[in-house]
């Protein structure tokens, strides 16, 4: 296994290639050790609506895995998609500050799901895993959700908000699972499979 992790390490032996469009993404990677090249296109995020959440992530990191995946053959490209679920119920990005006061009133003083599902795709394969993480805010003052959407708009992250800003510093009560997962990937999940795949192409 020591062999495995030092090709994963050595940016001379395993291509890898974060198809994202999120600085989250690509920051949490890096701080893992890993030397991979960065790609990005718009990807159609929409899904069919009978899907459970975890089901929705699933979907949406494999058609973004497939879109592509063509255009780095020789490589392992990973993808990704969070979404934020409550009562059921997908919670997506605001569009404007009225859908995000709203989404910021929704979770106050309650616990949610973040599922940030991942897909590998390498030589026409395709695997995709998920993550869950419980994220539970204590009552939120409706000045506070005033000042973090003027403050930080966060029209970008699914359920208006992110971990890593002064909200989740400020009111954020409880975490149960893993943190990075709510940043945007599971760190320690992606690396546990990496080593895996790793050693399986490596061997090839």
């Amino acid at each position: 296994m020591e062999n495995v992790i030092t090709d994963i390490l050595n940016p001379g032996k395993f291509r890898i290639v974060l198809a994202s469009q999120s600085p989250r993404r690509r920051e949490l990677l890096s701080q893992l050790g890993l030397s991979f090249e960065v790609a990005s296109k718009d990807v159609d995020e929409s899904f069919p609506p009978h899907l459970h959440p975890a089901d929705a992530a699933r979907y949406i990191a494999e058609r973004k895995a497939r879109e592509f995946s063509g255009d780095w053959p020789d490589a392992l490209v990973i993808t990704a998609d969070t979404i934020v679920t409550i009562d059921g119920q997908i919670l997506g990005k605001p569009a404007d500050a009225a859908a995000a006061r709203g989404m910021l009133h929704r979770l106050s003083g309650r616990a949610h799901e973040v599922i940030t599902a991942v897909a590998f795709s390498w030589q026409g394969q395709i695997h995709v895993f998920h993550e869950t993480t419980e994220v539970r805010f204590r009552a939120l003052a409706t000045w506070e959700i005033e000042h973090y959407i003027t403050n930080y708009r966060p029209f970008d992250k699914a359920g208006a908000y992110g971990i890593q800003e002064w909200i989740g510093m400020a009111a954020i009560e409880t975490v149960t699972g893993s943190y990075t997962n709510v940043v945007g990937l599971p760190t320690a999940r992606v690396y546990q499979e990496l080593q895996r795949i790793a050693g399986v192409l490596l061997r090839a």
